[in-house]
């Protein structure tokens, strides 16, 4: 006998049907709890380097997403990818990629901005990457698009940003602790979304540490599949690509961490108009974003207009700054657009 216990009886699996034990003078099934305890002494102590339980596993999906990006995927690579074993066995980060993996990603849609009253609810299963596709495309379409006018032109503003969404599911999914059970949960409400996950903070790290892009990462081999993929631009601007994204924003994402749990909340952004509960706070920091707002805005209170040109003057910058300064004003309301005489001249709002 060698040393990589649990042998299997091939076409049980890796099971109390599949593997025996001596008792006395006889051969029994072995235990969920004995089978955990071979593999505990013989593998790796990281959950995803594991033997997985399940050895029938199929990849369909992962095939075909790593054939859309040119990476060659076969049993040839699986060893080198992490998805299989020195022994031809199968890992649990191969269980994870199958299209047999038993984790999922539970999400619920609520009226309101408490937990209680319904609106939809999904659940989804498969391989880990295909879950990351379809809990995208279900949260995309939960991410309205509000539109606000700027004299005759439309201004649509999404809820949350793509790069936001996608960079918190994929947080989710890449570090959570799978050794748990349990599903990833995500929450929308009509004023934020709360992506949970299963498994605290890496031992040594802050959320300090995680705001500022330091990174240390539970599931190595499925990180690097998932930056294989391009699904991870860079280890460790995930989080700090998300509050970025808010850094003139009056609402803040918030991480809460406890021994077992991860959870981000990202508020949404079309909330406060919506509800017209924008507080003066939020319309000082749509200002503060803007360059030298208030030259501007000074100008208009004199003189009733201005165009482009005579922004450019007033700032002493060049075209192309001076199309942007008006179009974040616009965006934040401040001011609005109307053609006059073949040429766009912009007017103050009145708060």
């Amino acid at each position: 006998m060698g040393t990589n216990k649990p042998y299997f009886l091939k076409d049980k699996g890796m099971k109390p049907s599949g593997i025996y034990v001596r008792q006395g003078a006889s051969s029994v099934p072995a235990s969920w709890e004995q089978i955990r305890g071979m593999i505990k002494q013989t593998d790796d102590d990281k959950y995803e380097a594991a033997r997985s339980f399940e050895q029938n596993l199929t990849f369909d999906f992962a095939k075909e997403e790593f054939t859309k990006r040119g990476i060659p995927f076969d049993e040839s690579k699986f060893i080198t990818l992490g998805i299989m074993n020195m022994d031809k066995t199968y890992s649990n980060l191969g269980a994870l990629i199958s299209d047999q993996c038993q984790h999922t990603i539970k999400i619920a849609v609520f009226d309101g901005t408490e937990k209680k009253v319904f609106k939809d609810r999904k659940e989804f299963g498969g391989s880990l990457l295909k879950q990351l596709r379809d809990a995208f495309d279900y949260l995309d379409l939960n991410n309205k698009t509000y539109a606000t006018f700027s004299g005759l032109e439309r201004i649509d503003k999404r809820d949350y940003s793509e790069l936001v969404v996608r960079e918190a599911l994929v947080n989710a999914i890449v570090h959570r602790d799978y050794s748990f059970s349990g599903s990833i949960i995500i929450n929308v409400y009509d004023d934020k979304m709360e992506f949970i996950s299963l498994g605290g903070l890496v031992a040594g790290l802050s959320e300090a540490d995680l705001k500022s892009g330091i990174s240390q990462t539970r599931n190595e081999k499925l990180a690097q599949i998932f930056f294989r993929l391009r699904h991870i631009e860079t280890y460790g601007y995930g989080l700090p690509n998300i509050f970025s994204d808010y850094k003139f924003f009056p609402q803040q994402p918030e991480i809460k961490t406890t021994a077992n749990s991860f959870v981000i909340t990202i508020p949404n952004k079309n909330y406060c108009t919506i509800s017209n509960s924008c507080s003066e706070t939020s319309f000082a920091f749509e200002i503060n974003r803007i360059t030298n707002p208030a030259k501007v805005i000074n100008y208009l209170k004199q003189n009733g207009s201005i165009s482009r040109e005579e922004v450019e003057s007033l700032l002493g910058i060049k075209q192309s700054r001076a199309y942007q300064v008006l179009r974040e004003m616009a965006e934040a309301g401040l001011i609005y657009a109307k053609r006059e005489r073949g040429k766009r001249i912009y007017f103050l709002n009145k708060h």
